[in-house]
């Protein structure tokens, strides 16, 4: 992926390390730090980490507010700005592709205008406005601060759980997570989380697949308009990102962990879902191809 010509965004709070306000969080309970794949397959272990189960509930992405979390959380500050290193330099170059091509993208398509999400890099753990974020739930998407949270050792963790690499399909983690922004300033994620509260927790579970479905496929949009517009796209790259959705769709991880699927738990889609959405966003660079809500075939 050409992503070194890409605006670096100036919206990125870095709190790694000593000087930026990032704390280790202990994982305890059984069997020690867990992975992203286990924590989504596994959300009753929540409990015995110390995550609150509905971080787990939507597979590590922070859809679901709660009465804990009608308020935000006190917040920790690191350094504001673009960060120097290259793995934070390519969080800040894609995050600001993002922000250029939503701010044309959106508008256009459904008049709405794109206001820019912040990003906060941070390592082990640190406080978001929706509680505690930990390593161990992976990269999630605060709708009550508008905020990305991305501890970058989750791309070595793809390296060496799910065998997936390559800069696009890292790129593509990160505009799946701008792709629950977007959610946010279509009002999509406030009604989610209602219906959800009056759901059952297979029908929550449904609504869940098809929220992060549609995040999916809003990836592919940006992806489309990207290479359209700055050429971003190497061969083999398309194939990188979907190996990425493939690889952490729920069917894989659950046959990985206990040997079966349970389709009723499934909180993200198959693998062949997330592959399927986002090519569908891919080829159509449409806002309007991604409704996932409608009640349609997933």
């Amino acid at each position: 992926m050409r992503w070194d010509d890409f605006r670096r965004s100036d919206n990125v709070e870095d709190r790694r390390g000593g000087g930026g306000g990032g704390f280790r969080v202990p994982t305890g309970g059984r069997g020690g730090r867990l992975g992203i794949g286990t924590i989504v397959v596994l959300g009753l272990l929540g409990w015995a980490l110390g995550i609150d189960p509905r971080l787990l509930i939507t597979g590590a992405e922070m859809l679901s507010g709660g009465s804990e979390y009608s308020e935000p959380a006190p917040q920790q500050t690191g350094r504001l700005g673009q960060p120097q290193d290259r793995d934070g330099q390519f969080a800040s170059a894609i995050l600001g592709n993002t922000e250029d091509v939503w701010k044309v993208v959106l508008p256009q398509q459904v008049a709405v205008n794109y206001q820019v999400p912040r990003m906060v890099l941070f390592s082990g753990g640190t406080r978001s406005g929706c509680g505690i974020a930990q390593s161990a739930t992976g990269p999630f998407y605060c709708p009550l601060d508008r905020s990305v949270y991305l501890d970058l050792d989750f791309f070595r963790e793809m390296r060496s759980r799910f065998n997936v690499s390559g800069d696009f399909a890292y790129a593509y983690v990160i505009a799946h997570e701008v792709g629950h922004h977007v959610q946010n300033l279509l009002g999509i994620l406030p009604r989610v989380q209602e219906a959800q509260r009056q759901a059952s927790q297979a029908q929550a579970n449904q609504l869940s697949v098809r929220v992060e479905l549609m995040a999916d496929c809003l990836a592919g949009v940006w992806a489309s308009h990207s290479d359209a517009k700055y050429r971003s796209l190497e061969p083999g790259d398309v194939e990188a990102a979907m190996n990425a959705a493939s690889a952490i769709g729920d069917d894989r991880l659950q046959k990985a962990s206990q040997g079966y699927a349970v389709p009723e738990s499934f909180t993200h889609g198959s693998s062949e879902q997330r592959v399927r959405w986002f090519t569908t966003g891919l080829k159509s660079g449409k806002v309007e191809a991604c409704n996932t809500l409608s009640g349609g075939r997933l």
